[in-house]
């Protein structure tokens, strides 16, 4: 499957911890257009685990969305994306600076969440806050259109994810891995 995101374009990778988020922004967008809502943790606690850190390091991440989006940059938020009032900030700046908002969910089963988080060496999610997380996700795909995403992708497998090409408006792959 290929997916077209607009030069000009605020995505947001939708997904509970494990689902792939930050391999798949990694693997199809530049590293200057990823904005990690984990980064951003350890920008300000120097640990990216670090929850009690949480509303600074969204803080830091929606002024650098802000400061790309005014560049007119594509912007891609690498976070979890599954709550609606997490997204309205976001989609309210995409509708601020005219730009596409596209979301891109990893809408894989559950138990494959599950295993990749227990494969972790990096943090440990408890099994609880990935259902929790799944089934919030799941809750949101049917708003995703309503809430003014212009370009919505569901990915729900891991060939899916594999097989993806993500193109920019003129053809061209937005990232050089």
């Amino acid at each position: 499957m290929k997916i077209v995101i607009p030069d000009f374009s605020l995505v947001l990778i939708l997904g509970p911890s494990g689902a792939g988020k930050s391999t798949f922004a990694r693997t199809h967008f530049k590293q200057t257009e990823i904005v990690s809502s984990d980064v951003c943790r350890g920008l300000v606690s120097d640990d990216e685990n670090n929850q009690n850190a949480t509303i600074a390091a969204f803080e830091v991440l929606h002024l650098i969305v802000r400061k790309r989006l005014e560049a007119h940059k594509r912007t891609v938020v690498d976070a979890t994306n599954i709550l609606a009032r997490s997204r309205k900030a976001l989609l309210d700046m995409a509708k601020k600076f005219k730009c596409a908002p596209v979301a891109i969910v990893l809408n894989l089963p559950e138990a494959i969440c599950q295993k990749r988080n227990l494969k972790r060496s990096d943090r440990e999610v408890p099994p609880y806050k990935i259902t929790q997380q799944w089934e919030q996700m799941r809750r949101s795909i049917p708003l995703l259109k309503d809430e003014g995403f212009k370009h919505i992708y569901i990915l729900s497998s891991p060939e899916e994810v594999d097989h993806l090409i993500v193109v920019g408006r003129a053809g061209i792959e937005p990232a050089t891995p």
